[in-house]
């Protein structure tokens, strides 16, 4: 895709223009984890972090975030201060909050399925997170599944993520998904993980190599198949919660959420800050270590990509 043929309402940074000209490789981050997913210092340092880890691996970051009724690809750093410190006021965009946001000049974090469907727009395939929304335990009662399964169907960009969030009801979840026709593969394993385990006990295709996900994505897009991928990449032990352990912070969690009525896209924020009150951090170190995990593989197929 040629930059004039952008739409005007999209900006990009200096650098990922640059790497458009260049024909770089080009990584593609969210933003909600800045304004939604982690306190403040540990977000800035994490997203300067990844970002940086890219440019680590010969691969140009591109976050991207609504600022100021405009869609950002590429943060500068005054972006990235601002979004972390100012989380309070901040929008949490998904796919249906887009207009609103650019009509009325509004701020915020991009979730994952946002941020899929703004890269695909822009043309960029390769897209680093945590771990993806899904089914949520409880959906009998709840109907509450995440506009991530949607985002995955409808936009053809690679999602690299530690799985789904611990906290969803994940065979459902994958049920979805393959209704919807979207490939799903786990790295080096047959078992999906769990994000903050490695495991889930709930068996995929297992894909070896960056360069062999780079080749399906390529006979993918050339018979015109439009959904994206989800490559599912486990934490590594050394860093993982034993899913017994956080299987019982998150009952305890979830039933606080139940009593509180807490409901739609307030859920994953509020469970994920009390994981990390009741683990005494370790929830929030373990999310840091997998999302870089993430982040190194999807470098080495944005890479593949265009080596192919």
């Amino acid at each position: 895709m040629q930059e004039n043929n952008y739409k005007p309402f999209i900006e990009f940074s200096p650098e990922v223009k640059q790497a458009l000209r260049d024909n770089k490789a080009i990584l593609v981050l969210e933003s909600t984890i800045i304004t939604h997913g982690m306190p403040f210092p540990q977000n800035l340092e994490t997203a300067e972090m990844l970002e940086n880890l890219c440019r680590e691996n010969d691969v140009v970051p591109a976050t991207i975030a609504i600022i100021n009724g405009k869609i950002q690809i590429g943060l500068s750093q005054e972006n990235l201060t601002s979004l972390s410190k100012l989380t309070s006021n901040l929008e949490k965009v998904s796919v249906r909050d887009i207009s609103y946001c650019l009509a009325f000049n509004k701020t915020g974090g991009t979730t994952v399925a946002a941020t899929s469907y703004l890269a695909s727009l822009a043309g960029l395939e390769v897209f680093a997170t945590g771990g993806i929304g899904g089914v949520h335990r409880g959906v009998e009662h709840t109907w509450d599944i995440s506009a991530d399964l949607i985002s995955l169907k409808e936009n053809p960009v690679i999602v690299v993520s530690a799985g789904a969030k611990a906290i969803l009801d994940i065979p459902k979840t994958l049920e979805v998904l393959d209704s919807y026709s979207v490939p799903v593969f786990a790295y080096r394993t047959d078992d999906f993980p769990a994000f903050y385990s490695s495991k889930s006990g709930n068996k995929v295709r297992k894909i070896d190599e960056a360069k062999d996900i780079a080749l399906m994505w390529k006979k993918h897009k050339e018979i015109n198949l439009s959904s994206g991928f989800l490559v599912g990449n486990p934490i590594d032990s050394q860093y993982e919660i034993p899913s017994e352990d956080i299987e019982n912070e998150i009952a305890k969690a979830l039933d606080e959420v139940e009593k509180l009525k807490i409901r739609s896209k307030d859920v994953t924020p509020y469970l994920l800050q009390r994981l990390y009150e009741l683990t005494k951090g370790d929830s929030l170190k373990t999310n840091i270590e997998l999302v870089k995990n993430n982040v190194k593989l999807a470098c080495q197929i944005a890479k593949e990509l265009k080596r192919i």
